[in-house]
């Protein structure tokens, strides 16, 4: 059984719609559906009333749902205690960020930052884009850095969580260079000599950006897939071995592009291109979770720096609630 399970079920019960407790929980409604029958199945009883609308539940479920509030309340207890145990706890601040991230962007924005702010004692925790979500709203970090585009947001709500702007990211192909710069190859291939394409798997969030890419395409890319991981570093790494053609954010690339390893596979053509924003989040302090006195200093820091435009390449540049 896992906890995840006892959320989703709680979100169930409150909502009483699997579509908008889906959504809330940051997954798709089938696998949401998975989830639920999984907690069924580990009980041995039955839920959730699917026959009634809006969705109720079923006297079993009634019970249940009082102790799946005491099992995750004993162990929301437990975890504040045992972090409130860990030396230094109150003046670390805990990022959740994608991978990508973590490894390309953070540093530099750290360094800047700490310039202005003051050194910082971080713990970075490294996930995927949903994960690093789901540790945001499970209260495993005091801030979310991650990705945002329109067709792919990143569903927080405002009542409940602050954001920030941090700056944009462009995602575009790449693909292995001469000693000149140039391309071994460049985007759109032709339908009897498609490109040999390095792929992101179907969950992670820089797949979802490529489709989004694809499917706006005024033309036909012709591709093949060779290659397929979630990790940009291991497509990245692929690419420089000269595999294929591979969509990475530009800020991954820098250093490969100046010594002339990767080159734009995309002709500088923007219909081939996506910019997405770098976001930061918090939950809203209150009485009840007033937060670190040094993540409210941080957050304070940072909104002040929207009145310094030299800043807003690595600091925010603008200011948002949804």
């Amino acid at each position: 059984m896992e906890t995840k399970w006892l959320e989703d079920f709680i979100s169930l019960a409150e909502t009483h719609s699997f579509s908008r407790s889906a959504e809330l929980r940051h997954v798709t409604q089938p696998a949401f559906s998975r989830r639920i029958q999984s907690l069924e199945a580990w009980l041995g009883a039955d839920l959730i009333d699917r026959t009634s609308y809006p969705t109720c539940l079923t006297p079993a479920g009634e019970v249940f749902h009082e102790q799946a509030l005491e099992m995750l309340g004993q162990i929301d207890r437990a975890r504040a205690l045992m972090r409130g145990k860990r030396p230094a706890s109150h003046s670390t601040i805990d990022f959740a960020a994608p991978h990508t991230l973590s490894l390309t962007y953070i540093p530099k924005w750290l360094t800047a930052l700490e310039e202005d702010f003051g050194v910082m004692n971080i713990r970075l925790i490294a996930l995927n884009v949903h994960d690093a979500v789901m540790t945001m709203v499970e209260g495993g970090c005091d801030l979310l850095l991650c990705y945002h585009h329109p067709r792919q947001p990143v569903q927080l709500d405002p009542a409940r969580y602050e954001m920030l702007v941090l700056g944009s990211e462009t995602l575009r192909a790449y693909a292995r260079s001469d000693r000149s710069g140039s391309p071994h190859m460049v985007l759109p291939g032709t339908a009897s000599a498609p490109l040999p394409f390095l792929s992101y798997t179907s969950n992670a969030y820089l797949g979802r950006m490529v489709d989004v890419i694809l499917a706006d395409a005024k033309g036909p890319l012709y591709l093949e897939k060779r290659y397929e991981t979630d990790m940009a570093e291991g497509l990245k790494m692929m690419a420089l071995e000269g595999h294929g053609v591979v969509f990475l954010p530009d800020s991954a690339v820098i250093r490969e592009v100046r010594q002339k390893l990767l080159a734009h596979a995309d002709d500088d053509d923007p219909g081939w291109q996506v910019q997405m924003e770098i976001r930061l989040y918090r939950e809203r302090p209150s009485a009840q979770r007033p937060g670190k006195p040094v993540v409210e200093r941080l957050w304070s820091h940072l909104v002040r720096q929207e009145s310094r435009p030299a800043a807003k390449s690595v600091l925010p540049r603008k200011r948002k609630n949804d």
